[in-house]
C-alpha cells in the first residue's frame, strides 16, 4: 500500500502534535528547573553498596550531588540511567578535586540488597565517586514525593537528575534523561560554589 505525500505530510504532523503532546504532559509532571527556595533532603536512615549505615542528609553533606532514582532489577530505564552516571562520570574525571558525588538511589529497598546494588554499579564501572543508596522502606514514599520523582508505570521512577548543594538541599531538577555533559556541567558549576 503507497502512500501519497499529502497523506504522508498528514500523517507526519499528527505525529508531531502527539509527541508535543506527551511532551508537555512529562514536562508538566517533572518540574524540571531550579528548586526555588532550595528544599532540604529528609533526614532518612539508608545503606550503601558497601553496606555502611547513614542518613541520606550525611550523604549529601558537604559536596555537590547528582542524584538519580533506580532499582537493581530494572531492565527498562535504570540501564540508561546506569549508562548516563558512566558517562558523567568519565566527563568529571578531570575534576578529581572537586567535592562531588553521583548517588544512585534505589526505589526497592525491599528487593535491593548492598551487594546487588554493588553489582549494578559494578557493570557501568562506577569509581569512588559514585555510591549508591537504599533508603529505608518506610521513608521512600515521602522521599519520592520530596523530590516529585514518581512516575506511572512498573518502574516507578523517572529519568530526572536531582541535584543537590553541600548543605544538602534540593537545588534543580532535570527533565527525563538529560545528556551527560550536561549533567556533568551542572554538577561542576555547583561544585565549585562549595566552600571548603
Amino acid at each position: 500500500m503507497t502512500h501519497s505525500p499529502t497523506r504522508r505530510a498528514a500523517l507526519r504532523a499528527a505525529c508531531w502534535m502527539t509527541l508535543a503532546g506527551v511532551g508537555r504532559l512529562a514536562a508538566a509532571h517533572n518540574q524540571a528547573g531550579a528548586v526555588t527556595p532550595p528544599r532540604g533532603a529528609p533526614d532518612m536512615k539508608l545503606v550503601t553498596q558497601s553496606a555502611r549505615r547513614t542518613t541520606m542528609r550525611a550523604l549529601l553533606s558537604g559536596r555537590a550531588t547528582a542524584l538519580q532514582l533506580m532499582f537493581t532489577g530494572c531492565s527498562a530505564t535504570c540501564p540508561i540511567q546506569g549508562a548516563l552516571f558512566a558517562q558523567v562520570q568519565a566527563a568529571l574525571a578531570h575534576t578529581s578535586r572537586l567535592p562531588l558525588q553521583l548517588v544512585s538511589a534505589s526505589i526497592d529497598p525491599l528487593g535491593d540488597t548492598p551487594r546487588a546494588m554493588q553489582a549494578w554499579l559494578a557493570k557501568f564501572g562506577a569509581g569512588p565517586v559514585w555510591t549508591g543508596a537504599i533508603p529505608e522502606a518506610a521513608r521512600l514514599d515521602p522521599w519520592l514525593d520530596f523530590l516529585n520523582g514518581r512516575a506511572a508505570g512498573p518502574d516507578r521512577h523517572t529519568g530526572q537528575v536531582f541535584f543537590f548543594d553541600e548543605q544538602a538541599r534540593l537545588v534543580l531538577r532535570t527533565a527525563d534523561f538529560p545528556k551527560p555533559d550536561e549533567v556533568a556541567r551542572l554538577l561542576t558549576q555547583l561544585a565549585s560554589r562549595v566552600k571548603t
